[in-house]
């Protein structure tokens, strides 16, 4: 199957996740240093995310391959790397937090991907990203990237001041993870009641 640009950046994304990982879980690499590498690996895979849907939209490029991989490909981006974290023990302060966001993540994707298969094998219908599904996936790229850099930047700024570094004390990361699991349960719960009618317990 020839694929058009957005498919191959969506492949592109999926491919770079275990780079992600290899980076992150290099164990030479000190903390900081590692931190900014994954950051910077993540965001750009995040990017072509946005790109890839946006010359989809221009050039009439949408494909109901692209519909379903797109989304996966998100999946595999923000729980490859929420694994990095909970391996760093850096954010031993943070794993119940971690912990939390892959559990949830974990169990609406899976609800969410069951559905999308049953329903497109059933009723020939792809379920597609909706507003909520895009908010949660930039409060999770939002919150990860958050958690990776806010250490950096205190460090960085600690230095520059003389002032004493805590990693200890990250509030940004705690706001934005708390926000990104509230909008994960929020947008499965949404899809969940959209797609529930096409869902026969007969079949």
């Amino acid at each position: 199957m020839k694929m058009n640009l957005p498919n191959k950046l969506t492949v592109l994304r999926l491919i770079l996740v275990p780079v992600i990982m290899i980076v992150g879980m290099l164990p030479y690499i000190p903390f900081l240093i590692s931190c900014f590498l994954v950051a910077f690996l993540f965001i750009l895979t995040a990017v072509t995310d946005m790109l890839d849907g946006k010359i989809a939209r221009k050039r009439g490029l949408i494909t109901d391959f692209g519909k379903f991989l797109d989304p996966v490909a998100d999946k595999f981006m923000v729980i490859g790397t929420l694994f990095v974290i909970l391996f760093k023990p850096e954010f031993n302060h943070i794993k119940s937090l971690i912990i939390f966001s892959l559990v949830f993540i974990v169990f609406r994707e899976l609800a969410v991907t069951s559905m999308r298969l049953v329903v497109s094998t059933g009723e020939g219908i792809v379920i597609a990203a909706n507003s909520l599904g895009k908010i949660k996936t930039v409060s999770q790229i939002v919150a990860i990237a958050t958690t990776l850099l806010e250490p950096v930047v205190q460090h960085v700024f600690a230095r520059a001041t003389g002032l004493t570094w805590d990693g200890n004390i990250l509030p940004l990361t705690y706001l934005t993870l708390i926000f990104s699991i509230v909008m994960t349960v929020w947008s499965g719960i949404s899809y969940i009641k959209s797609y529930w009618k096409y869902l026969d317990p007969e079949k």
